[in-house]
């Protein structure tokens, strides 16, 4: 990878994996996940009243298939070559069979939030892939992959969209696939941030001191402030927007560590700020699904404190695009 230059301002960066029942269905269900989902109908609109209040850019990373408004479009709209998963539970193909129609709109389709979004500013549609695409999963291979992005990029178009950044799923990737994203006009990615506990691996090299690490993390320093310095190039020209935090949701665990999170977060972006450099927050709309008035009261807590490092320090909002435009200067 190729090294660019220091930032030249600190900056907030926030991208949202917005893909309701596409990115759980592997391991949730309506029965026991569906608030979650079903709320992301109200939260995104409230979120984006935050983020018109305190002007924040966000890039918003868009499963394709939310953008089909009816089961039978939906249905009509399969890639030419779809992924071969070892494990067939992955495919979002094979889950088409178990959706009911009364739960379509509520479930699968996010086309008139993404509407909402698009009318933002400073908010970018980027790609989540059309399918939930999972690149480091045994079975798939490059060509369902190309076939993937190529519809991402062509349903977001009918909607005047233009894809410049993707998120990918779970976080998988490899340079094979960051070559194809460039190849298609995508420029910018979500890396994951550098330490063992973040690695990109697929569901089954992901281990428990993996996953316990990272929320500990949250709440104690255990990997370092997380700001980012410089933005790394690939071999392909993608740029890597590495991810510093995910924001996660309010818990069950009690004040106390609610408190410790957002001390944690706050400590970070002012390290950004006095050093000109980045932090990057992502999370799941459906995340904030539940406990919505915890979730966004948390929420407004960090953008007030941007407003303030704003004012004293310089600090900018930026999204993915922006993030990897400013790189090339």
């Amino acid at each position: 990878m190729k090294t660019q230059g220091h930032q030249k301002k600190s900056a907030l960066v926030i991208s949202l994996d917005f893909e309701l029942m596409w990115g759980v269905f592997d391991k949730r269900g309506i029965s026991d996940y569906g608030e979650n989902v079903r709320g992301v109908h109200q939260v995104i609109p409230r979120m984006l009243d935050l983020f018109i209040k305190y002007d924040i850019h966000v890039t918003w990373a868009v499963v394709g298939l939310l953008f089909h408004n009816n089961f039978e479009e939906l249905k009509g709209e399969v890639p030419r070559v779809i992924p071969s998963y070892d494990d067939n539970r992955f495919s979002a193909y094979s889950h088409f069979s178990e959706i009911k129609q009364q739960d379509y709109l509520p479930y699968y389709s996010g086309l008139e939030l993404i509407k909402k979004i698009k009318n933002v500013s400073g908010q970018e549609i980027g790609t989540h892939t059309y399918s939930h695409y999972y690149c480091l999963e045994e079975g798939q291979n490059l060509i369902a992959f190309i076939e993937d992005i190529k519809k991402a990029i062509t349903i977001a178009g009918k909607h005047d969209l233009e894809i410049n950044s993707i998120v990918f799923p779970r976080n998988q990737y490899n340079n094979e696939y960051l070559k194809i994203c460039y190849e298609h006009g995508i420029k910018a990615f979500r890396g994951n941030e550098e330490n063992f506990s973040q690695k990109p691996s697929s569901e089954k090299d992901l281990t428990l001191l993996m996953r316990f690490s990272r929320l500990i993390d949250t709440y104690i320093n255990i990997f370092g402030q997380k700001v980012i310095y410089k933005f790394q190039m690939t071999q392909s020209g993608m740029v890597n927007v590495p991810a510093s935090f995910f924001f996660r949701p309010y818990g069950k665990f009690g004040q106390i560590l609610e408190s410790l999170k957002i001390r944690r977060y706050k400590r970070a972006m002012l390290s950004a700020a006095k050093s000109n450099g980045v932090i990057h927050f992502w999370w799941h709309p459906h995340n904030f699904g539940i406990n919505q008035e915890k979730n966004l009261a948390q929420l407004e807590m960090i953008l007030k404190y941007y407003k303030f490092l704003n004012r004293e320090f310089g600090m900018v909002s930026l999204n993915m695009n922006e993030v990897a435009d400013g790189s090339k200067d």
